[in-house]
């Protein structure tokens, strides 16, 4: 096979690359080289074997792109590198994530339980693709394209805790709001409510409904989440405004547990939820 030559590459533009790298995406761009190399393979040789241009697998390997799953796949078998790829795709998603979310997101992957409230917006681990990107590109101030794809796979790669082995324990309290109010068009709003529902009926997820107009509540101060991590530790998480909390003194999130069961109380109960949803899906 003919000997590996690189395109050159501009000293003026490394100097203009990105400057907020993450570490995840640099040392998988590493691995990829070091593997492709090994292999005997060019950055174009590599992309017309997997399905990817030379640009993009060059940024891949440079960290200034994210590599998708599809990706992964392909090089990993391309490669012959026997899931060497695959087991950074984790770290390399959940680097996509808002730098504020990053700490919370590894706590929550690997939780025992996981219970929220969320009163304007479905969840985002139950967030269909198509809701997600509309939310994204509904930010202010406006994100590129790119950044609003990058969100959307990694809310959606944080949603493998729903069919995790072990099995979390998953509560889910939503605000009717969330769900009558329109996020993108109609077509958006019915896959929604589908999935909501088909994920409600799984054996480890509880989805229940806060009726609007219900008066005052404890989650009138906002949405919140408490977990109880691998090591039976309990933990709270609020975000505002892109600013997010890990809450770990054991009064707090005491306080935090009390509202939930109070929550849980005063929301429609599960059976009645799925009714709701259910009429959704059918009005439409």
């Amino acid at each position: 096979m003919s000997a590996v030559r690189e395109p050159r590459i501009d000293r003026a533009a490394r100097g203009r690359e990105e400057p907020d790298v993450p570490g995840a995406w640099s040392a998988y761009g590493t691995l990829l080289q070091h593997l492709r190399k090994q292999a005997g393979l060019t950055q174009q040789q590599l992309g017309d074997a997997i399905g990817y241009s030379l640009e993009q697998v060059a940024s891949v390997e440079r960290g200034r792109r994210p590599a998708k799953t599809a990706f992964t796949t392909a090089a990993d078998r391309a490669l012959e590198a026997r899931g060497v790829l695959e087991v950074l795709q984790d770290e390399v998603d959940r680097a996509k994530l808002p730098r504020f979310f990053r700490n919370f997101a590894l706590i929550e992957a690997e939780v025992v339980s996981r219970f929220s409230y969320d009163p304007l917006l479905v969840p985002g681990l139950l967030q269909t693709e198509a809701y997600a990107r509309a939310v994204f590109a509904g930010h202010c101030p406006p994100l590129s394209e790119e950044t609003v794809d990058q969100l959307t796979e990694a809310r959606l790669s944080r949603q493998k805790l729903i069919s995790r082995v072990p099995m979390a324990e998953l509560s889910f309290i939503i605000g009717e709001e969330a769900l009558r109010d329109p996020v993108g068009d109609p077509e958006v709003m019915r896959e929604q409510w589908q999935l909501l529902r088909d994920v409600g009926a799984l054996r480890n997820v509880e989805v229940q409904i806060m009726s609007a107009g219900r008066g005052f509540h404890p989650g009138k101060n906002g949405p919140f989440v408490v977990v109880e991590s691998k090591e039976h530790r309990h933990l709270g998480y609020f975000e505002s405004q892109g600013v997010g909390c890990i809450v770990q003194d054991p009064a707090d999130v005491s306080a935090f547990g009390l509202r939930y069961g109070k929550l849980r109380s005063q929301a429609l109960n599960v059976e009645e939820s799925a009714r709701l949803i259910g009429r959704l899906v059918g009005e439409t």
